[in-house]
């Protein structure tokens, strides 16, 4: 899967075979039966090109990650504390990431919690908007 993803295209059974010689002895009937149980495995589709098949992975790699920590998680009998001990292994690259793509999936409507030391949310909005009539004590 990871030279199928790593192409992004439809591939053959000679490219991947090609590719893997360049680190290893590989005989081609191994990669044929591999991508073959692949595709019975419904992890790419295949489409016959003359007497050979091209083969493209069905999701991306991302989805498939992420595939496998659902999976895992839902089986988890205290899915929060499967959490933070996940959450404990990351990486500061990692829990970077993982903020960057809360962010994304809140999308531009959310606004943060406001940083230590900085106004709440409505004091910000005061301050962007100094002529309401909260600001001005008038009613």
């Amino acid at each position: 899967m990871t030279r199928v993803w790593k192409w992004n295209r439809p591939v053959t059974v000679r490219e991947v075979l090609e590719d893997l010689q360049q680190e290893r002895t590989i005989a081609y009937t191994t990669v044929m039966t591999v991508l073959d149980n692949l595709h019975q495995k419904g992890w790419v589709r295949r489409e016959a090109e003359g007497r050979a098949y091209r083969y493209e992975a069905v999701s991306t790699r991302a989805a498939y990650a992420a595939a496998l920590m659902n999976d895992a998680w839902s089986q988890s009998d205290n899915p929060a504390a499967a959490l933070v001990a996940f959450f404990g292994m990351m990486s500061e690259e990692q829990r970077q990431a993982l903020q960057d793509a809360v962010r994304i999936v809140q999308g531009p409507e959310t606004r943060q919690a406001p940083e230590a030391g900085e106004p709440h949310a409505a004091q910000a909005e005061q301050r962007e908007n100094p002529g309401s009539a909260e600001d001005t004590g008038e009613r």
